[in-house]
């Protein structure tokens, strides 16, 4: 599923089926996290305080990347965050802000995820990056998160959860239930002791192979 036009029921159904996955992934409960796709006019992202079993596809607020709605409804309140993201990552189709139990553990320690798998290199780099704390909702957190996704297409934000934007949001959403199992997995690795972490030369060999992985 790729963004298509504001009104198009299809659009609207996908979006709120990907928002109820947050809770069937385990990767968002009640009402945290959102998700949004971008549109022609800008996104189309989850209503604020809505859960997996309020949620409805007409529920969904359509707003520019300037925060000016132009559906009924109130966006989440982290839209800022996603409207960000928008507009520095211009590949970005989707993006889903979660707060997965692993990923929010190591936010709290303000960490980044090392090379510590060759996974890693699928978000851009050789780590995935923790963005510093900002205030939930705020322009503030939505310019950190942005200030660590510039190469990236995933962070974690500090003593908050994370945040991964991708090509689709079913692209999207298997990119966050990654990144908490493999924070899960570098959580478990630290119980014996500092894990022996891939080199940049060994990071670039995985970079080059996932050019044509799965292709």
């Amino acid at each position: 599923m790729t963004a298509g036009t504001i009104g198009d029921q299809s659009l609207r159904e996908a979006v709120c089926e990907g928002y109820r996955d947050l809770e069937r992934l385990g990767l968002s409960s009640g009402s945290a996290g959102n998700v949004s796709v971008r549109c022609a006019a800008g996104m189309l992202i989850s209503p604020t305080g809505a859960t997996a079993a309020s949620v409805t596809p007409q529920g969904f607020v359509a707003m520019t990347l300037d925060g000016e709605t132009t559906s009924p409804g109130k966006p989440s309140s982290e839209w800022a965050m996603h409207a960000e993201i928008y507009r520095r990552a211009p590949a970005a189709e989707a993006v889903v802000h979660a707060h997965p139990d692993a990923c929010v553990a190591l936010s709290c320690h303000r960490r980044a995820i090392p090379a510590f798998h060759y996974m890693i290199a699928s978000f851009g780099g050789d780590d995935v990056p923790c963005a510093a704390y900002a205030p939930l909702g705020t322009h503030e957190l939505a310019l950190a998160a942005a200030a660590v996704l510039h190469d990236r297409n995933a962070c974690l934000l500090a003593n908050h959860g994370m945040i991964c934007h991708a090509e689709t949001l079913a692209e999207a959403l298997a990119n966050a239930l990654k990144l908490e199992v493999l924070a899960r997995q570098y959580i478990l690795s630290l119980q014996i002791g500092p894990p022996v972490l891939l080199t940049a030369a060994e990071m670039d060999v995985v970079r080059e192979r996932y050019r044509s992985y799965g292709r």
